[in-house]
């Protein structure tokens, strides 16, 4: 009997201790793994392309790759398309997030307004935007404002149609809860429906950040004289593979980095989701 005690009381303090501390590489492991990956396919490319086993003119290589780059910033020819993009890209966005977060909020929570909006968001969505950048064009002249209005249109619809699911989808029971005691439309809307909504419209920012980096690399290639889109048009249409390269790169790190900080910013608002008994 006492042996079963002390086994029990053994048992009972071990899982009182703490665990011990994950190692660097328990807590890491996803990031190494993708780390190692990502080194095993440059250094496979760079071979591929020593043994001659590629042609050197379709692919470069990444030595090629990152010499080019190096080059472009330090004669500083790479400045301006950083300079005209990056313009577009923020005015664009910025506009997007301005007009699409509070009208898909508006849309829905009022059923009338999202009744009369409706048909016109579905029937631009539906639409390619690449199909009316001639028609932006003919509005906005081949300057840089067609090229923000690309931007813009790439952007605005995940955003809208994301703000308007997380306002419709609104958890019934959180309702109920806030209108026993009390609560008006008004609060209802500030402490229920729209921290309800925050994860969505999130969501719906990170996809619209990979809409508008597509509608800078295709309105540049249109009529433009500076960005990384007219940056990778020209260099293609030369065989300047390298200088490719260093565009595309240059566009998937900016569209990496930015759906990382919105994907920070998410799981930091995840935390305003309402939870029933909560």
């Amino acid at each position: 009997m006492d042996t079963l005690t002390t086994s029990s009381e053994t048992c009972a303090a071990d899982e009182a201790r703490p665990a011990a501390p994950k190692s660097f590489g328990a807590r890491n492991e996803h990031a190494l793994i993708g780390t190692v990956s990502m080194l095993i396919f440059l250094a496979f490319w760079e071979l591929s392309v020593a043994l001659d086993w590629v042609n050197p003119l379709f692919t470069s290589s990444p030595s090629l790759i990152v010499r080019a780059g190096y080059e472009m910033f330090a004669d500083g020819s790479i400045y301006p398309h950083l300079a005209v993009s990056g313009y577009e890209f923020l005015v664009g966005y910025g506009m997007a997030v301005v007009i699409g977060v509070p009208l898909g909020i508006l849309m829905g929570w009022y059923g009338r307004i999202n009744a009369v909006l409706d048909p016109f968001v579905s029937a631009l969505y539906a639409t390619p935007r690449i199909a009316l950048l001639p028609l932006l064009m003919i509005w906005f002249g081949i300057g840089i404002m067609s090229k923000i209005a690309i931007v813009f249109l790439g952007a605005i619809f995940p955003i809208l149609v994301n703000t308007i699911t997380g306002v419709r989808t609104l958890n019934a029971d959180f309702v109920k809860v806030a209108r026993s005691f009390g609560a008006s439309d008004r609060q209802i809307f500030l402490t229920v429906a729209l921290p309800s909504s925050v994860p969505l419209l999130l969501t719906g920012l990170r996809l619209g950040l990979g809409h508008a980096l597509v509608g800078i690399v295709v309105g540049e290639m249109y009529g433009a004289t500076h960005g990384l889109g007219f940056l990778i048009a020209t260099a293609g249409a030369r065989f300047q593979t390298d200088k490719l390269m260093v565009g595309i790169i240059l566009i998937a790190a900016a569209g990496v980095a930015l759906t990382e900080l919105l994907r920070l910013i998410e799981r930091r608002f995840e935390r305003w989701r309402p939870s029933v008994g909560g």
